[in-house]
């Protein structure tokens, strides 16, 4: 188990290495109730070119009680205390599993990777950590991928000079009916008012990813670390 696991009380990431030297990296959370292996059959769907060099580091959650499943526990960065609009949220919670985003940054650094060659990137309830993650982080990050999610903590982000102006995509299925449309489009606003680039991409489907994004994605990813 890595030592950032360890101090934060996670399983140990499942973690897929490119061919060859490692260069960059992208940390992939997963959603409620799933877990870290959720994204790992995306990684060859993705494109990327051979000796692409990026390695993806998919973190497992902790189970928590959640609220709204009636206190059920299950894999969960944070507890959901109410399925409204709004997404009231145990915060102190997200802010916890951000706080552990920030350990496995700091653990891809210590392997030599330079932080501007780290990419966040979350669905769901994950994307809700990594927007709080990636926007107080102290390090420069490469960008941030948002899927399916809400940007749970944009009232109360304290945000970092350091990512001022990172590069963001948001995805979001026009079908969902998990994470209302409207809340993903909230989320990508909030983040252009904080003086971001946002790129707002929308998808014909549900609560999910489908092949043309995922492609899609996979030249985002390439764009952002090339060189």
């Amino acid at each position: 188990m890595s030592d950032a696991s360890r101090q934060h009380g996670h399983r140990a990431p499942q973690v897929i290495e490119p061919q060859g030297q490692v260069d960059s990296c992208v940390i992939w959370l997963h959603g409620l109730g799933a877990d870290g292996s959720d994204f790992v059959p995306v990684v060859p769907a993705l494109g990327l070119s051979a000796g692409h060099g990026v390695r993806f580091v998919f973190p497992h959650a902790r189970e928590l009680a959640v609220t709204v499943n009636g206190g059920m526990r299950m894999p969960a960065w944070y507890d959901i205390l109410e399925m409204n609009l709004g997404r009231r949220v145990e915060e102190s919670q997200l802010r916890e599993s951000a706080a552990y985003v920030h350990a496995l940054i700091e653990e891809q650094i210590a392997q030599g990777i330079e932080s501007r060659r780290i990419i966040l990137a979350g669905f769901s309830q994950g994307g809700a950590v990594v927007y709080e993650a990636a926007l107080s982080c102290e390090k420069p990050l490469g960008g941030l991928l948002a899927l399916s999610t809400y940007f749970a903590t944009s009232a109360t982000l304290q945000p970092s000079a350091a990512n001022q102006g990172l590069a963001i995509s948001v995805h979001h299925g026009t079908q969902d009916d998990v994470v209302p449309l409207s809340l993903g489009e909230a989320g990508a606003e909030s983040a252009r008012a904080l003086g971001h680039p946002v790129e707002w991409q929308t998808w014909p489907m549900a609560h999910a990813v489908c092949l043309e994004e995922i492609e899609a994605i996979g030249e985002w990813f390439m764009a952002h670390l090339k060189g």
